[in-house]
């Protein structure tokens, strides 16, 4: 088997579409037995049913839902030893414009449910050397506008990254992160009509990703192909924008 396959039991979360579809989907190609879950539960049992995995209705800020997501993958398949904590949301506002309940639920939803996962999941992971891959974004890495709320919770995300990379080291544990930039998942090509079709991936001179270019990513990180990247988080946005306009 390649150093780059990922084998054992994966655990993908917000895996009924977009992103996390392609890398359940890529878990599942290399022969990994996989389970997804999402808030729809008609939704993440279609894609299961799809793509050959396991499908679970959990909602990521619910510590029992993902108690009970964590044990589905345990007592089918007798452990984790991948995590990919995909599951997101946003809206798009000013900050004036994000009420107390809109930024908390954005933040629980993305950070909270990377850590309850992640804590969940902790013990199975420890106990076999597993892998954690967060999903942030190019929004946690620099300024955000009119994503305040979302930019800071994938910000706590890449810090929790190299945090718990470095205490769960000695346990044997990888964590690492993607910070995407735009890629044309469902969302995205709802809000700006650009699919996965319009895009030609040996363009290196374009601003959007495929979801199977995020894949690969968060793959190579699962994988023992990564076994000396610990800690680190992954841009992927294209071309950099580095690009300067005098002031006049």
């Amino acid at each position: 088997m390649s150093r780059f396959n990922v084998s054992g039991t994966a655990v993908v979360t917000g895996g009924s579409k977009g992103i996390g579809r392609a890398v359940a989907e890529s878990f599942v190609d290399d022969g990994a037995d996989v389970v997804i879950c999402s808030r729809t539960k008609d939704e993440v049992e279609a894609t299961a049913d799809d793509i050959g995995a396991v499908g679970v209705e959990c909602d990521v800020t619910n510590r029992d839902e993902v108690g009970a997501l964590v044990e589905v993958a345990v007592d089918e398949f007798g452990g984790i030893d991948v995590l990919v904590n995909n599951a997101g949301a946003s809206f798009m506002s000013n900050f004036d414009g994000v009420t107390p309940n809109g930024w908390d639920r954005v933040v629980d939803i993305n950070l909270g449910g990377t850590y309850n996962c992640t804590r969940a999941a902790g013990e199975h992971l420890k106990d076999g050397n597993g892998t954690v891959v967060n999903m942030a974004s190019v929004a946690g890495v620099q300024g955000a506008p009119y994503m305040s709320h979302y930019g800071a919770a994938k910000a706590g995300i890449i810090n929790l990254t190299s945090t718990l990379a470095y205490e769960w080291a000695s346990d044997g544990v990888r964590v690492n992160c993607v910070a995407p930039g735009y890629v044309a998942t469902p969302g995205v090509e709802s809000q700006m009509g650009v699919s996965a079709d319009d895009i030609d991936r040996r363009d290196p001179e374009r601003t959007i990703g495929e979801p199977d270019e995020v894949a690969d990513i968060v793959s190579f990180l699962a994988s023992p192909a990564s076994s000396f990247v610990v800690g680190e988080t992954v841009v992927a946005r294209g071309v950099p924008d580095i690009a300067e306009t005098p002031e006049v």
